[in-house]
C-alpha cells in the first residue's frame, strides 16, 4: 500500500528550492547531492533536480501545484510567517476558508504552486 508520495520537481536552482521551502515551510534538506536534493518535514517530501538547461521555467505550462495536507494551516502559518513575509505580495496570501472545502494558503516559488490546506466544515468555506 502506497501510504505518501513525493513530488519530483525540476528547477532552475536547486539551493533556491530548497532554503525557500526551509525558510516558508519548515522542510529540511535530508539528502544534497549534485543536480538532486531531497527535502522533507514530517512525513511530506519533495525532490528537487536540475531542469534542462533549454527548459523554460517561467512557462505556464511547466508550473505545477504541490499541495500539503495540514493538521492546522494557520499554526504553519504563525510559525513561517516571517519568511513568508518576506515574499513578494503577489506569491503569497494567508490562510483562508475556500470553496472547496479547505482552509488555505498559497505560496509562490517559480513555477511551482505550494498550497498548504486542512479540511474544514462547508459552512466556512467561502
Amino acid at each position: 500500500m502506497i501510504r505518501t508520495a513525493n513530488a519530483v520537481l525540476p528547477v532552475a536552482d536547486i539551493d533556491a528550492a530548497c532554503a525557500f521551502v526551509k525558510d516558508c515551510l519548515g522542510f529540511e534538506t535530508i539528502v544534497r547531492r549534485d543536480g538532486h536534493a531531497y527535502c522533507e518535514l514530517g512525513d511530506a517530501g519533495v525532490h528537487f533536480i536540475n531542469a534542462p538547461p533549454d527548459a523554460d521555467m517561467d512557462d505556464p505550462a511547466r508550473q505545477l501545484v504541490i499541495y500539503m495536507d495540514c493538521d492546522d494551516v494557520d499554526a504553519l502559518w504563525a510559525e513561517r510567517k516571517q519568511a513568508i513575509e518576506q515574499l513578494p505580495t503577489s506569491h503569497r496570501d494567508a490562510p483562508e476558508p475556500r470553496a472547496n472545502g479547505q482552509r488555505e494558503f498559497h505560496l509562490i516559488h517559480g513555477p511551482f504552486l505550494f498550497i498548504a490546506g486542512q479540511p474544514i466544515a462547508m459552512d466556512e468555506a467561502s
